[in-house]
């Protein structure tokens, strides 16, 4: 496995997988998240693909959020306002592919992997995949992913996650708050049910799945504008003292 992280695809019976990688927890280094974003797009524009599932690899943890090392290695605005960019074309990606994503989380879900488990249509998950938006606690916040996890949780739950940011919150609470649609005590249980709906999804009309995808995520058109100046917000934070500072701090646990 490479340091700098995959992503992997498969295609089998009309059902498209999406697996990405990294050594670091699965974080998700800046070329990571723009490769993301185009395999999501590319997998929605194949024919041969009906539906779409996104995971990541391991066991214990499904996405720790932005790389730690690439934060801290942003010396300009601009290279801040790129990185975070990757986050929101992840997001745009799945708000404009054509197919529904289902989304498989087996483990940890922390700041920008909550973000792009709040992009997915449909969130399965273990017991184990318990949530947090740790950014305030690194002097940043959750400007980029907060929409779409507000979107899919609302602006109470959202505000609570963003601001008692080192806390988790379980994957029960996550369930009940409607990040997750159902949820596992093991990782083959929930296997067994995202194949058994991906199935059935791979069999269903495309064209009444593309409509019905497209009313889910009515009122998010100005997502391209607003996710951008959002990372143009975190781009700015991430360059203060206080925020590396912070950073430094929480690597060095």
């Amino acid at each position: 496995m490479e340091e700098i992280g995959t992503v992997e695809t498969s295609i089998l019976n009309g059902i498209g997988t999406i697996s990405f990688s990294h050594p670091q927890s699965n974080s998700l280094p800046g070329t990571l998240l723009q490769l993301l974003a185009k395999t999501i797009t590319s997998l929605g524009e194949d024919e041969k693909v009906k539906v779409i599932i996104l995971k990541s690899f391991g066991e214990k943890v499904f996405c720790a959020g932005a790389s730690f090392d690439e934060l801290i290695a942003i010396s300009d605005i601009k290279s801040g306002e790129l990185f975070f960019s990757g986050f929101a074309k992840v997001i745009n990606a799945c708000r404009l592919c054509p197919k529904l994503i289902i989304g498989r989380v087996q483990g940890k879900a922390v700041g920008g992997g909550v973000g792009i488990a709040s992009a997915t249509d449909y969130c399965f998950a273990t017991t184990n995949a318990s949530v947090k938006l740790s950014e305030l606690a690194v002097g940043i916040g959750p400007f980029v992913v907060g929409p779409a996890v507000q979107r899919k949780i609302g602006l109470s739950a959202m505000s609570e996650l963003a601001i008692n940011a080192s806390e988790w919150r379980s994957a029960e609470w996550a369930m009940k708050k409607g990040l997750y649609t159902e949820i596992y005590d093991t990782n083959a249980e929930m296997d067994v049910a995202i194949q058994t709906l991906a199935t059935k999804l791979s069999l269903s009309n495309p064209e009444a799945m593309s409509a019905l995808k497209k009313v889910f995520w009515e009122g998010t058109e100005n997502w391209d504008t607003l996710l951008s100046s959002r990372a143009s917000i975190s781009g700015k934070l991430v360059l203060s003292d206080f925020t590396r500072e912070a950073i430094l701090a929480f690597k060095s646990r």
